[in-house]
């Protein structure tokens, strides 16, 4: 067990990290998540309210669809948590922070909408893998069913609960809300259905390994969704929100930094804080690093300064990452590192 936002967290199974990964990539595994936050919206004016403070557009989706978005300072842009809304039914929305984020996330929609913290009364479980939906289906097969970025209530045995076809490692599967007082039982059926056990250690390298960006490290103070190639989540047709002139003046006179993927020769992974360099002079930063266990080499995430090199820093790039006691020879990739689904 581990400490992360504010919880106990598990770091990993008896199975370990490398194992667990693997089970993700090639089976099925199942994280608690209860860590995120869940904050209720609910009423007539919550969809507008939250037009007017997230990124993305409700607009293009319809209850019983979820959507990736970002809530963003007023002042610079940057993003103050990337987020899922589950759009439960008309009037419903689940809005999920990162877990140190909650309370954040709820101040600021306070401004616009009603936002109820219900994340003590659920525990979320992540159920995420090639045959996940295969392994769940023999226990709990309607919330096996739920789409991709579809949200849906299903009825879990004896537990009510709203499962979302979403998740963070770049494979299939789904996310379940279960009440806490169900949630233990829910977890043994999942468990016993043959589906691995999996902690935060697994949870970080998968995503890594998917290209997604973590809250505090590709995201957060002073990183703004277009620096963080996140553009495609800003929808400017809908309208003002939270950050949008802001975010707008940046589109306009053009980013100072942009997040790259590098690809690392060798089994010695680059670490976050490490210098990148291009063509020899220090450019950039490593925000995560990590040993791929699918590709048997180190991979990162970096930002990268645009102004570093004459012409723009695309694939195919040659870099080196400063680790301690030398230099590790890599290549800029678009990401994922590795294709789910």
């Amino acid at each position: 067990m581990t400490p992360f936002g504010g919880w106990d967290m598990p770091l990993s199974y008896p199975s370990g990290t490398l194992d667990e990964h693997r089970a993700c990539r090639e089976n099925a595994v199942v994280f608690d998540v209860s860590h995120l936050g869940t904050l209720r919206v609910q009423g007539a004016e919550a969809f507008e309210g939250l037009q007017r403070i997230l990124t993305n557009d409700l607009g293009r989706i319809q209850p019983g669809r979820a959507q990736y978005t970002h809530l963003l300072d007023k002042h610079d842009a940057s993003v103050l948590d990337d987020i899922i809304v589950w759009w439960v039914d008309d009037q419903r929305f689940d809005v999920m922070p990162n877990a140190s984020n909650t309370s954040r996330v709820a101040e600021a929609l306070g401004s616009s909408v009603s936002a109820v913290d219900v994340t003590n009364e659920r525990a979320i479980l992540a159920v995420q893998g090639p045959k996940a939906r295969q392994l769940l289906g023999t226990v709990f097969g309607d919330a096996a069913v739920v789409g991709r970025f579809r949200v849906a209530h299903v009825q879990l045995g004896n537990a009510p609960c709203v499962v979302a076809g979403t998740g963070y490692t770049g494979e299939d599967g789904v996310e379940i809300a279960v009440p806490v007082s169900h949630a233990e039982a829910v977890w043994d059926a999942i468990v016993g259905a043959g589906i691995t056990p999996a902690g935060l250690g697994a949870r970080d390298t998968l995503r890594l390994e998917a290209g997604l960006p973590l809250h505090g490290q590709e995201l957060g103070p002073g990183i703004t969704p277009l620096q963080a190639g996140l553009g495609w989540v800003v929808r400017w047709d809908k309208g003002a929100f939270q950050g949008s002139e802001a975010l707008r003046a940046e589109r306009d006179r053009g980013v100072a930094r942009k997040l790259h993927g590098i690809s690392v020769e060798g089994r010695r992974p680059p670490r976050s804080g490490q210098a990148v360099l291009v063509d020899g002079q220090p450019g950039g930063v490593v925000t995560s690093g990590n040993f791929s266990p699918m590709l048997g080499h180190g991979i990162a995430l970096a930002f990268i300064d645009t102004d570093v090199s004459d012409q723009p820093i695309e694939p195919g790039q040659r870099v080196q990452i400063e680790a301690r006691g030398g230099l590790l020879d890599g290549i800029v990739v678009k990401p994922p590192f590795v294709t789910g689904p």
